[in-house]
């Protein structure tokens, strides 16, 4: 998503006492704490949201009681996902911890939605290869590292350049889900691929260097702890956008990553090229690799750090996947 689309509208004006308006205050915590551009886009949604259904009355003259009724209108009214609506609270609780600073003993009775567990849906190896046959370039290379490497759609474009280890066959990714780093296989297949994508980008960088750009955003506060490390190679992403754009930050023109809606359609139009009947996203593949890795006699345990997950409990879901069906569970009437 580019920088200046996300932004829009959220600088406004400040209050009359020459303090910054609410959500001014709220965007700098946010930033102050070191929070992701998506996050804070979320977060800012559901504040304004919640002071809009509420009159527009200031959020610390308001109770517990009217958090869980904004809450539950939610779930009744709008039908929104568990997931969604912990998202909501999690956006009111920063509100009312972070930034007014208020304890409030009600907010630590708010009952989190509970998410239902769901099987994920994971495609078979042949269905996997018809998808991939759909897609081509650099569609088709992104897609390719989410099923071999087990990567998230966001981990994937936002890999950098310095983060492709070539000679040891891996890939690290930084901040991941969690803000943990990890390391994960880099499959032989898209090397050369991912080696032409990298020379592309190589070029890409050098025109904006020749036109006065090339800068790229920095995580946290390198961009001040090295100052000329955001126009280097080795900090652009691989997967960079085709349009640079303003970073809402700092107000400089930087070159973002590819917009994550690119992917996401390309594997919906393969996903129905190909024939699958299964509800397919970007995500399918991630569940398709960490099933095919136990299929193939691989340790739990390094599936789970390959995915990088916290808990092992977390990466056993796919073993109750391949327990499923004919695979794992013998028919009486077969016997």
């Amino acid at each position: 998503m580019r920088y200046d689309r996300m932004h829009a509208g959220l600088s406004g004006a400040r209050a009359v006492d020459g303090r910054p308006r609410l959500l001014e205050e709220v965007r700098a915590r946010l930033r102050l704490k070191h929070y992701s551009l998506r996050t804070e886009e979320a977060y800012l949604y559901w504040i304004r949201r919640y002071i809009r259904d509420n009159g527009r009355r200031h959020p610390a003259t308001l109770d517990g009681k009217v958090v869980e009724a904004f809450l539950t209108r939610l779930a009744v009214r709008d039908r929104v996902s568990p997931s969604t609506q912990n998202q909501a609270l999690s956006a009111l609780l920063f509100l009312y911890r972070e930034v007014l600073a208020l304890k409030l003993p009600w907010m630590e009775d708010v009952v989190r939605a509970r998410r239902p567990p769901r099987l994920p849906v994971v495609l078979a190896r042949d269905e996997v290869d018809r998808l991939l046959d759909q897609l081509s370039g650099r569609d088709w290379l992104m897609a390719g590292l989410l099923y071999g490497s087990g990567l998230r759609l966001m981990e994937c474009l936002r890999l950098r350049v310095k983060d492709v280890d070539f000679a040891r066959n891996e890939l690290t990714i930084r901040d991941g889900k969690g803000a943990k780093d990890r390391r994960t296989v880099l499959p032989a297949r898209l090397r050369e691929a991912l080696r032409r994508q990298v020379d592309s980008v190589r070029l890409l960088h050098a025109g904006d260097l020749e036109h006065g750009f090339g800068e790229v955003a920095l995580p946290h506060a390198l961009a001040r702890k090295y100052p000329n490390a955001g126009r280097s190679f080795a900090w652009q992403y691989v997967f960079p956008a085709a349009r640079r754009s303003t970073d809402p930050r700092d107000g400089r023109i930087k070159r973002h990553h590819l917009d994550e809606n690119v992917l996401q359609r390309a594997v919906k139009r393969a996903a129905r090229l190909a024939g699958l009947d299964k509800p397919v996203t970007p995500h399918t593949l991630r569940h398709s690799f960490a099933t095919h890795m136990l299929e193939n006699g691989a340790d739990i345990r390094t599936i789970q750090e390959l995915l990088g997950h916290k808990d092992v409990t977390t990466t056993q879901i796919y073993t109750h996947v391949l327990n499923r069906g004919t695979s794992g569970v013998l028919s009486p009437l077969d016997r």
